[in-house]
C-alpha cells in the first residue's frame, strides 16, 4: 500500500505543463488509431513541451527525440493528408528485410550514441535505455508516418522500457501515460489490422 501512496504524492506534484503534455499525447494516440490527421497538432504541441520537460530531467537523447517528434509532426501531417485516399488511408506492411535493416540501424545508433553520452556528456542519465528508446523512437514514428501496421508492435516494447525510465526520473504522469499507451497500441494494431484486412477483401472481390 505504501508504494501507491508515494505514486499518488508524486502525481499529486505532477505540473500543469507535464499534465498538458500527457493529455494531448494521449490525443495523439487515440486520434491516430482513428488516422485522423488531428493527432499530429496535438503530437506537435504535446513534443513541444516534452523537449523542455526531458531536458530539465537530464534526458540528453530525450530532449533530442522531442525535436523530432515535432519535425517529425510536420511531415506526418503531410504524408497523411497526401496519403488519403477517399476517407480512409492505404495501411501498408514492412517485410522481413526492411525490418532487419531497421532493427540493425537502431542496435548500432543505440551502441555509438550510449557510448558517446557515457563518455561525455556528464548530465546525462541512464545513457543505454535513453537511447535506446530514442533511436526506436525514431524508427517507429517513421513507420507510423509511413501507415507501416508494425509500427504498433515496435510501440509495445518502446513504451513499456521508457514507462520505466520516467518513473525513475522522477516523471510519474509521463510514466502513467506510458503504461495507458501499451494497452492503447495494443488496440491500435488491432483497429487497423481489421481494416487491412477489409481492404484487402475489398480488392479481391471483383467489380
Amino acid at each position: 500500500m505504501q508504494w501507491l501512496i508515494n505514486i499518488a504524492h508524486e502525481l499529486l506534484g505532477t505540473t500543469v505543463w507535464e499534465a498538458s503534455a500527457v493529455i494531448l499525447a494521449l490525443a495523439y494516440l487515440v486520434l491516430a488509431v482513428r488516422k485522423s490527421l488531428w493527432c499530429w497538432l496535438c503530437a506537435f504541441i504535446s513534443s513541444a513541451i516534452y523537449v523542455v520537460l526531458m531536458f530539465e530531467a537530464g534526458l540528453v537523447m530525450e530532449t533530442w527525440l522531442n525535436v523530432f517528434y515535432v519535425i517529425m509532426a510536420v511531415y506526418g501531417y503531410i504524408e497523411w493528408r497526401r496519403g488519403t485516399q477517399g476517407s480512409e488511408m492505404a495501411v501498408v506492411t514492412w517485410t522481413w528485410q526492411q525490418h532487419a535493416l531497421g532493427l540493425a540501424a537502431v542496435l548500432a545508433a543505440t551502441v555509438v550514441n550510449a557510448l558517446y553520452l557515457r563518455q561525455y556528456v556528464q548530465v546525462a542519465r541512464s545513457p543505454w535505455w535513453d537511447s535506446f528508446i530514442t533511436w526506436g523512437s525514431v524508427l517507429t514514428t517513421f513507420m507510423v508516418a509511413r501507415r507501416v501496421i508494425d509500427n504498433w508492435l515496435y510501440w509495445i516494447v518502446i513504451d513499456s522500457i521508457a514507462a520505466v525510465l520516467y518513473y525513475s526520473r522522477g516523471l510519474v504522469a509521463t510514466a502513467g501515460l506510458f503504461i495507458v499507451y501499451v494497452i492503447m497500441v495494443i488496440h491500435g494494431y488491432w483497429v487497423w489490422r481489421q481494416q487491412q484486412l477489409a481492404a484487402n477483401v475489398s480488392k479481391s472481390v471483383p467489380t
